[in-house]
């Protein structure tokens, strides 16, 4: 039997049964790669499908088609593909398979590219190798992610699987549907009493879509917002593109952004389709209209143009209107500068939780919640791009636990302490109980911004990953992930040291290639990855308890258990509260969550007191300066925060000489002037927040007064502004009163002689 001929035969099968259902379908070719090629090639020429609607996700540019390395598969994004395949021979990667899934468009093939599917779970490949952190190797890794996928693929509808080495159809995937009606559905009415011209909503295919262009309308007002959201297929871009179209038909100037253009290109094929039935202009195929180059320009003299996110940021002010498509793949940091912009759509899928995670629906959301703009929401959930049921889309949901979810409300809704159950939760447990790991791993996606594919196979399979519970009558309630770190041999820290990267070991690696500790790798510890409880049982204590549970189980085993995340004040109070000490504090601010990072200890041993100590002395020594630099822009608040999460021995005793407490003591009682020499007063504010003396009563504006311009010396006049001084003198002289507690609290004899002497004037 020729497995090319069979693998052909079928091919056109299953695009025959796609395209008649608007579904697609999923055609796996197992065994060599040279012979999967070789069918792909063949299968390929016999499609009535264009190379131009063709692209081959792998290592190698074999054919005549697009071809893209699965590091670049977001570029697929917002783009629509007949065919797609990945080659999957040396790695998978889950984050490219996500991405990749939504790109092919109904009535289209996804095809895999596959070892023997017997053999596949056993051989590892370069995602494995990220998988293998030191002190481990590729041994280490295993093949439960692959193992769980292959099975995905034998049991699922709409996959078909050809055995190359065998040369036989193993599965053939076609469904029979159901023939579906032929009677076209009526259009969707325009609502009344639209801002936007009818042939807006006359070019919507579904009621879902004019929902979607009718929320764009609130846009025709200053200080407003519309989040839009659907999963993949769900004609969320082309929705944005006809609301695009119809500013600009009305003389408006409207600026996109998105991870790359050609995410953007459904927005821009859209909006080109309206102005030309705006304006009776004829069809235009001009591929460039929608770049820098080439906005879209209406007779009305409006305009929509495209520009990468950077130069985004810079034109908001210049614009009317911006919309940002693709917007869950774009850092937190880059959105939150966006928001500068009066009016502004942002675009994003629910699931699949690529490119920048979760950020925008965790992070983000809330960060606009915050700002100026009214916010209105609309999600799309008919598809557009493929029939409802599709079942590439359940099964790629399945495959990757696109859509995981923790257990619903009343099963944990009466979960405290007192009910729960402390349990390690072991990879070859969460293989076994799907429904376990879907708990899980749901209660991860939903509370954290980083969750994405890949951290489901690294669950499963990375050897320095570890899973702990809190289960509530069998229901995962709360869930911690650790990290293995530390406990390297002297050649790899000292490699470290001199600048090596080591993967999997986030605290060793900065406080010693950073921080320039060599010994910081020896101690071993967990770090604390990810923390979440589910929100029916928050505020209870259930996330202290399982970070008690942890300590305990641990011991003195380990030297150090520790944490790294964005800085939030509420986040840092929460790991105070447990113990955990803050060391450093990142000096750049992570794409992702748009916040710097904070990194804390909690030491178990001597050797963790140690190495918690010497950093915890470092720290506060520094900060000051780092204040005045790099953290310039720290909130006041989390500064705040950072300093009371710091262990309230460590940093130097407070020692300024007689002619410096006279200095402050001027400020405070007399006629001194704090910018005459701001190095006493910071050394001061930094000691104050670290002790946190509750005999000293400042208020939380006087602490901001103290951060903003002791430590990060911002000018007395923007200071004044951001915290509603009635101008730059009234700032000063609140200045030298919150100065006043303490010096009454620190003071030496020489600050204490100015204070009477002018307290008695």
């Amino acid at each position: 039997m020729n497995a090319d001929v069979d693998a052909v035969a079928l091919a056109e099968s299953l695009f025959d049964e796609a395209t008649r259902a608007n579904e697609r379908r999923l055609l796996v070719l197992a065994g060599d790669r040279g012979r999967g090629y070789d069918a792909l090639e063949s299968l390929l020429e016999a499609l009535p499908v264009p190379i131009t609607g063709t692209t081959v996700v792998g290592p190698d540019d074999r054919l005549r088609c697009e071809h893209l390395p699965q590091a670049n598969a977001g570029e697929l994004l917002g783009t629509t593909r007949d065919v797609i395949a990945v080659d999957a021979h040396d790695e998978l990667r889950p984050n490219a398979l996500g991405k990749v899934v939504g790109a092919v468009d109904g009535g289209g093939l996804l095809i895999l590219l596959a070892p023997s599917l017997e053999t596949w779970p056993d051989r590892r490949g370069g995602f494995d190798e990220s998988l293998a952190v030191p002190p481990f190797e590729l041994d280490d890794v295993t093949g439960r992610f692959t193992r769980r996928l292959v099975e995905t693929l034998r049991v699922h509808r709409g996959v078909a699987i050809v055995d190359l080495e065998r040369g036989r159809v193993e599965a053939d995937g076609l469904t029979d549907p159901a023939p579906r009606s032929a009677t076209t559905a009526p259009a969707p009415a325009p609502p009344p009493n639209c801002r936007f011209p009818a042939a807006a909503y006359e070019a919507c295919l579904t009621a879902d879509q004019v929902d979607a262009v009718a929320a764009f309308e609130s846009l025709s007002e200053a200080d407003r917002a519309v989040v839009l959201e659907a999963d993949r297929g769900r004609g969320k871009s082309s929705a944005a593109g006809l609301a695009a179209g119809a500013f600009a038909a009305d003389g408006e100037d409207v600026l996109v952004t998105a991870p790359a253009a050609r995410n953007a290109r459904e927005l821009f094929d859209r909006a080109r389709e309206l102005r030309e039935t705006l304006e009776d202009g004829g069809s235009t195929d001009d591929d460039e209209i929608g770049t820098d180059s080439r906005p879209i320009e209406t007779a009305a003299g409006g305009s929509i143009s495209f520009r990468e996110p950077t130069a985004a940021v810079a034109e908001v002010g210049s614009a009317d209107v911006v919309i940002v498509d693709e917007a869950a793949a774009l850092p937190v940091s880059t959105l939150e500068s966006l928001l500068a912009a009066d009016r502004i759509a942002f675009a994003s899928t629910i699931h699949g939780y690529e490119g920048a995670g979760r950020g925008f629906s965790v992070r983000f959301r809330d960060r606009l919640g915050e700002s100026d703009h009214a916010v209105t929401d609309c999600t799309l959930v008919e598809p557009i791009r493929y029939a409802a049921g599709d079942p590439v889309e359940v099964w790629a949901f399945r495959a990757l636990l696109l859509d995981a979810r923790p257990p619903v409300e009343p099963l944990v809704v009466d979960a405290d302490p007192e009910t729960v159950e402390y349990r390690r939760l072991e990879p070859d447990e969460l293989l076994a109980d799907e429904r376990l790991l879907r708990e899980a791993f749901g209660l991860l996606v939903l509370a954290h911004y980083r969750t994405e594919p890949n951290d489901l196979a690294r669950v499963l399979d990375a050897p320095n990953l570890e899973v702990r519970a809190l289960l509530h009558d069998g229901h995962v309630v709360s869930v911690a992930l650790l990290a293995r770190e530390g406990a390297l041999p002297p050649d790899i820290r000292a490699m470290m040291y001199e600048g090596g990267r080591v993967r999997g070991n986030m605290l060793p690696d900065v406080l010693t290639s950073q921080l320039r500790d060599e010994a910081a790798a020896e101690p071993a510890g967990r770090r604390v990855v990810r923390i979440a409880t589910h929100h029916a049982a928050r505020s209870r204590g259930l996330g202290s308890h399982l970070l008690e549970c942890i300590r305990e189980e641990y011991g003195d085993a380990i030297d150090w258990l520790g944490t790294g995340f964005g800085a939030t004040p509420g986040l840092l109070a929460f790991w105070r509260a447990n113990g955990y000490r803050t060391v450093h504090v990142s000096t750049t601010r992570n794409d992702a969550s748009g916040e710097y990072s904070a990194l804390m200890l909690a030491p178990t041993s001597d050797a963790g007191t140690a190495l918690h100590d010497r950093h915890a002395d470092w720290f506060v020594r520094r900060f000051g300066s780092l204040c005045t630099d790099a953290l310039d822009d720290l909130e006041p608040d989390v500064a705040r925060a950072v300093l009371r999460s710091v262990d309230a021995d460590a940093g130097p005793p407070l020692e300024l000489s007689a002619h410096e407490w006279r200095v402050v003591a001027g400020a405070a009682y007399g006629p001194g002037l704090f910018d005459v020499d701001p190095g006493p007063f910071r050394a001061l504010v930094v000691r104050y927040f670290v002790d946190d003396p509750d005999t000293v009563d400042l208020t939380g504006r006087e602490e901001r007064l103290l951060v903003l311009r002791a430590l990060q010396g911002r000018a007395w006049e923007t200071v004044a502004d951001r915290l509603a001084y009635p101008s730059a003198g009234q700032c000063m002289r609140a200045l030298g009163d919150a100065c006043c507690p303490l010096v009454d609290h620190y003071g030496t004899d020489a600050a204490l002689e100015v204070r009477e002497r002018f307290a008695n004037d």
